[in-house]
């Protein structure tokens, strides 16, 4: 991922085309060795691409990975969905569970913080 983010900030600096040289003045900059054989690759599937189709290209990608509970917060709000009958279902089930908490406490003949 260095060597990526390396070519990107020679190519987004006015380079088109970053050489090796240029990417490993950038990583050691920063306290980098630079890998000839990763830095060949990176050079290799990037020459002859626009960077900025690079980056518009990668949104694209990213915007159809689901992020942690995001899906399942906009099916539940969609409106015609169904969704609205999940909620007070799941409310009813944290009230029970509330209440077997209490009666466990009372069985016990005392409380957490009594």
């Amino acid at each position: 991922m260095r060597y990526v983010a390396a070519y990107l900030l020679s190519a987004l600096g006015g380079n088109a085309s970053p050489t090796p040289k240029d990417i490993k003045s950038i990583l050691e900059s920063v306290g980098i060795e630079a890998d000839d054989t990763r830095m060949e690759k990176v050079i290799s599937e990037l020459k002859g691409k626009n960077v900025e189709e690079v980056i518009a290209t990668g949104y694209g990608k990213l915007a159809s990975v689901p992020a942690g509970g995001a899906v399942a917060v906009a099916t539940s709000a969609a409106p015609g969905s169904g969704g609205g009958a999940a909620a007070p279902a799941a409310e009813e089930k944290k009230e029970e569970k509330k209440d077997e908490s209490e009666e466990s406490e009372d069985d016990m003949g005392f409380g957490l913080f009594d």
